[in-house]
């Protein structure tokens, strides 16, 4: 002990298996933290590709992500249009596409508000707008003058037209109607037609019943031919209910009491005249017949009624020679 009454502690180093225990704990303990850790990820070697033309830089760097947003575009495009196409709706989209531009065009101040029309007579005013798709969503703007037109041309009853923009909203049509000439029938069916055969409606409408009337395959093309020669033999037209064309080659009348005239295939203008005269002569058409034949130049053929060829047969018995007694049978 020292003179303060301390125990007096040894100064020596300490040992050398002390230090050497130590180093051995220190390096257990770096070596289990060391492997705790996640060994960091090998970085990619970086590969320096700038190229050393602009046009080129300019093109890799732009050119990919706008193509990209293009294709992208024209797929979805492409595939709304496939099934617009596959599902029937190709007229759907066009009308509301018209629908829309058209509206468009009418807030813009291009609605049709006034439309004058000329030449109709047959036709109302709603019927031509119709047959021509003019409608209260139309716009001036975007009507297609040629397109109506076109339209109203397909038209049975109208020859031709004639369109007008007048903007901002004024729409002007003068049209040339066809002129009901004729009724025509075949196969049961009646229809009116122009003078060049034109169908122009079924026959319905009691105004038309004034027509004349031709019956038969091609008369509707034949008739105004023989109709404009008939004209010049009023006795004869007068009385006329309807003319039959037979065969496509010639014509027979029917008049309204029924009787029936047929006529030659050529020289019809020279049967009709004679026709004429004996009716102002010896009134034909008032006698107890049912037709008269006019198809051999050198001959008139009539046929009597049953009543009156009965009545003729009892005449031309009672005119026989009664037999005298004694004379041989």
């Amino acid at each position: 002990m020292d003179g303060a009454g301390r125990s007096a502690r040894s100064m020596r180093p300490q040992e050398p298996q002390a230090d050497l225990k130590a180093a051995a704990i220190g390096a257990a303990v770096l070596l289990r933290e060391r492997m705790g850790r996640r060994a960091p990820a090998p970085k990619r070697p970086m590969i320096d590709r700038e190229p050393s033309n602009r046009v080129v830089r300019l093109v890799e760097r732009y050119l990919p992500n706008r193509l990209g947003v293009a294709l992208t575009v024209l797929m979805l495009l492409g595939s709304a249009g496939l099934g617009i196409v596959k599902g029937g709706h190709v007229d759907e989209f066009m009308v509301g596409l018209s629908d829309t531009r058209n509206a468009l065009a009418n807030s813009a101040g291009f609605r049709i508000t006034e439309v004058a029309i000329n030449g109709r007579r047959q036709l109302s005013q709603d019927e031509v707008l119709a047959i021509g798709g003019v409608n209260g969503r139309s716009s001036l703007l975007f009507l297609d003058a040629t397109v109506l037109r076109d339209k109203l041309k397909a038209n049975p009853w109208i020859a031709d037209a004639t369109i007008l923009k007048l903007y901002p909203g004024r729409l002007q049509i003068d049209i040339v109607e066809r002129t009901a000439f004729a009724l025509w029938q075949q196969d049961g069916r009646l229809a009116v037609i122009a003078e060049d055969g034109a169908v122009l409606e079924p026959f319905v409408a009691r105004r038309f019943v004034s027509l004349p009337l031709v019956v038969g395959k091609g008369a509707d093309v034949k008739a105004r031919d023989f109709l404009a020669l008939l004209d010049r033999y009023p006795q004869v037209r007068s009385v006329t209910k309807a003319a039959i064309l037979v065969g496509e080659r010639r014509w027979n009348l029917r008049l309204k009491d029924g009787l029936d005239i047929r006529l030659p295939e050529n020289d019809v203008g020279n049967a009709l005249a004679v026709l004429s005269k004996l009716d102002k002569e010896d009134r034909l058409f008032s006698r107890d017949i049912t037709a008269v034949d006019l198809r051999l130049p050198d001959r008139l053929t009539v046929q009597l009624s049953e009543e009156a060829a009965k009545a003729r047969e009892e005449l031309f018995k009672d005119k026989k020679p009664k037999k005298k007694p004694g004379d041989s049978a």
